[in-house]
């Protein structure tokens, strides 16, 4: 299979995977594809001739005429997963999520890596995306290699997901410290406050679908000090996150030990399981953080902030990587 060239921008067309590991993909997903334009009609506020400054209270409300506006794209999508020997292989049902559409087989392989299934690009067989819209069919068919030992009942919860909840059932951090992971890399990373504090504003200029929509939620990768290097757009945090780390995976780029993530939001921990699974050191996030997630990062060696912005940033753990 040819591979497709790189794309130019951090949020351009998926590129496809290494022609060794023979995968496919079915296309690229537009940011069209991604928002859907509906009708609306807007109410407004208008102020009285007397109203005063901050007066909320005062004024009329008014609906204007029917308007079109762009919203986020929720559509869901089924992990199949084929394992066993070649002799004797088995298909199943693993996973229901729903995500914005786009990148849907690095969605797959992430969210594979972040459970344990597989932890590098050798681990999988082929991965195919089907997006047959008139049979109303979305759907990711992951094959891992015969070595690859999958056993679906280890797991602690059912692989239902939705766009806001990744880890419903996982219990403690006894569950991932059952993954046999242990703290990441970039002990020697040394982050700059000043450069911290540019991270959610390069963050929220790339978000091209977010500008749209204002729906979606954002994970990236940027190199120590660097520029953007890699964006995904998601209606749930979590799948926007196994989007980066699915590309990254498929493109032998893991761990991320000289890499920084950000994410648009709050931080929980099933963010920060994702992010050892990956071995990123650092995780600076806009919103704030869960306790499990703070004392998942302490347990695991990774840095922590929140509430980032040009002004200020908490961390919650392992600060000795800024200064």
């Amino acid at each position: 299979m040819a591979a497709d060239p790189k794309p130019s921008e951090p949020d351009g067309a998926t590129p496809s995977c290494p022609e060794s590991t023979g995968l496919e993909s079915t296309g690229h997903v537009t940011a069209g594809d991604r928002s859907r334009s509906v009708p609306v009609q807007r109410w407004v506020r208008v102020p009285g001739p007397t109203e005063s400054n901050g007066d909320a209270a005062g004024g009329q409300w008014q609906g204007q005429a029917v308007e079109r506006d762009a919203l986020a794209v929720e559509e869901p999508l089924e992990i199949r997963v084929a394992h066993g020997p070649e002799t004797r292989r088995i298909s199943q049902s693993l996973s229901i999520t729903m995500r914005t559409p786009g990148d849907d087989f690095e969605l797959a392989v992430g969210f594979l890596l972040s459970e344990g299934v597989i932890r590098s690009v050798a681990d999988l067989q082929a991965v195919s995306v089907s997006q047959e819209i008139v049979a109303g069919e979305n759907l990711v068919r992951v094959s891992l290699a015969p070595h690859v030992v999958f056993d679906p009942q280890r797991f602690q919860r059912h692989f239902y997901t939705t766009s806001s909840c990744g880890l419903c059932g996982k219990a403690s951090l006894a569950a991932l410290a059952a993954q046999d992971w242990g703290p990441v890399g970039g002990q020697t990373l040394r982050l700059k406050p000043a450069w911290i504090g540019q991270l959610p504003a390069a963050l929220r200029r790339a978000q091209r679908v977010f500008d749209a929509t204002g729906g979606l939620h954002a994970s990236a990768l940027f190199p120590v000090h660097g520029e953007l290097e890699l964006l995904r757009e998601d209606v749930g945090r979590h799948n926007a996150l196994d989007k980066v780390l699915g590309r990254c995976l498929l493109d032998d780029h893991l761990p991320a030990e000289e890499r920084v993530l950000v994410v648009s939001g709050r931080v929980s921990l099933e963010l920060l399981q994702k992010a050892v699974a990956g071995g990123v050191p650092v995780v600076v996030g806009i919103g704030a953080p869960s306790s499990l997630a703070v004392e998942c990062a302490e347990t695991f060696g990774v840095t922590l902030m929140g509430f980032a912005s040009e002004r200020r940033f908490n961390c919650y753990a392992h600060p000795q990587r800024i200064g």
